[in-house]
């Protein structure tokens, strides 16, 4: 069974689990409406600051990666630009042995 079968199983056996467990509730239906509705108010609100802190680490790592990205573009044109000037040096020598 692969991971992707066994996670929709589970998920499956998760909402059955639950249903069964509100169809057994010792509670009124309203109180189990009123608890449900806040469950899921509360889901709402915690995927709402998931995805805004997923979001702010998003563009963090944007950020920290755009710098990296500038810091290497600089040390790589800095090398190129050295082993130019070394090839430069090395055909000016040999140019005057010959």
């Amino acid at each position: 069974m692969s991971a992707k079968n066994y996670w929709l199983a589970f998920g499956i056996g998760v909402s059955a689990g639950a249903a069964v467990a509100l169809l057994y509730a010792p509670q009124t239906g309203v109180k189990t409406r009123k608890r449900l509705r806040k469950g899921v108010e509360d889901a709402g609100d915690y995927l709402v600051d998931a995805g805004d802190y997923l979001k702010e680490q998003a563009e963090r790592f944007s950020e920290e990666s755009q710098k990296a990205l500038k810091r290497t573009r600089g040390k790589v044109e800095s090398a190129v630009e050295k082993a130019g000037d070394a090839v430069q040096s090395v055909v000016k020598s040999a140019q005057s042995l010959v």
